[in-house]
């Protein structure tokens, strides 16, 4: 099976591809602007025609679209997050019209939540931000593309490799640097708001599976952990991994992207029913896996 992996360098794209690697027949080709990409694609930019003969050419029986941002302006969030699945479908109807094309889509594009109620799939969408709307942008470009396409929407990733511009890998950056200091401090946004996490190891998993699933599914699946999670608990438990000695400070205010969400957490039912799929990590597994990736130096000695 050739399996094309787009933003195959980024934080989920990674992990994607480790465990496509892992997966018996299976020829994987990262497409991206790395130089380590065997296609050159940049969604950005790209214009149908010329993506279409690339695609032509990988002639690839799934598609897996792991290309997406989480912060910058609203054009570039637009440029990745809405044009990009756009002429993404457009080439794909013209190369590969059959392919299957799994699409990371996010739990931002169903907005505010309503205090211990999940969200299915079927749920009002109603995005507040930027980001959750060009996200939804792209679901729909993608659900009603007429292609044998699923959009994944992920809730909050964690775990091995998570990046700075998201809350644990800025914690765990901001943990590693304090060390064992009893009089360090911290000083973070509200932290009240609760969140539905799910380890990016569990994400993989679920996009191998939807690439891979014979047969139709359904346009959307939620993929989560489950449950919502108060973000200050996430922080605390992720403090008492890495040893933390110093104190935690809240000062009222927080992420702009998130700040007029206080509740997330998703039906992830579906998910288990088309691909049989569950999350698999535990938060603490995954805020450990966290840890001792940050734990790492780039040039591979831990930090003392």
């Amino acid at each position: 099976m050739r399996i094309l992996v787009l933003g195959f360098t980024g934080y989920l794209g990674g992990h994607v591809v480790e465990h496509l690697r892992a997966l018996p027949g299976a020829r994987v080709f990262g497409g991206g602007r790395s130089p380590d990409a065997e296609l050159d694609i940049d969604l950005t930019t790209a214009r149908t025609d010329g993506l279409a003969k690339t695609l032509a050419s990988a002639a690839p029986d799934a598609v897996i679209n792991c290309a997406g941002s989480t912060d910058g302006d609203a054009v570039t969030l637009a440029e990745v997050n809405s044009r990009g699945p756009a002429v993404l479908c457009a080439a794909l109807r013209e190369a590969a019209p059959s392919a299957r094309l799994v699409h990371l889509g996010s739990a931002a594009e169903y907005g505010p939540g309503t205090p211990d109620t999940r969200v299915t799939e079927t749920s009002a969408t109603r995005p507040v931000t930027p980001y959750g709307a060009t996200k939804l942008a792209g679901t729909v470009t993608v659900t009603t593309s007429g292609l044998d396409a699923v959009v994944l929407r992920v809730g909050n990733p964690v775990g091995p490799g998570a990046p700075p511009t998201g809350l644990p890998g800025r914690i765990a950056g901001l943990l590693r640097a304090a060390g064992p200091d009893p009089d360090a401090v911290i000083r973070l946004g509200d932290l009240s708001a609760y969140r539905d996490f799910v380890d990016v190891r569990d994400v993989a998993r679920a996009a191998v599976l939807a690439a891979t699933s014979p047969g139709l599914l359904p346009h959307v699946l939620n993929i989560g952990g489950g449950r919502a999670v108060p973000v200050r608990e996430l922080v605390r438990t992720l403090a008492r991994t890495a040893g933390f000695r110093g104190r935690i400070e809240e000062d009222g205010g927080g992420s702009a992207r998130s700040g007029a969400v206080s509740w997330q957490c998703s039906d992830i039912a579906a998910a288990g029913d088309s691909l049989d799929w569950r999350p698999s990590y535990a938060l603490e597994e995954s805020l450990a896996a966290l840890w001792a990736a940050a734990s790492v130096r780039p040039e591979g000695g831990r930090v003392p």
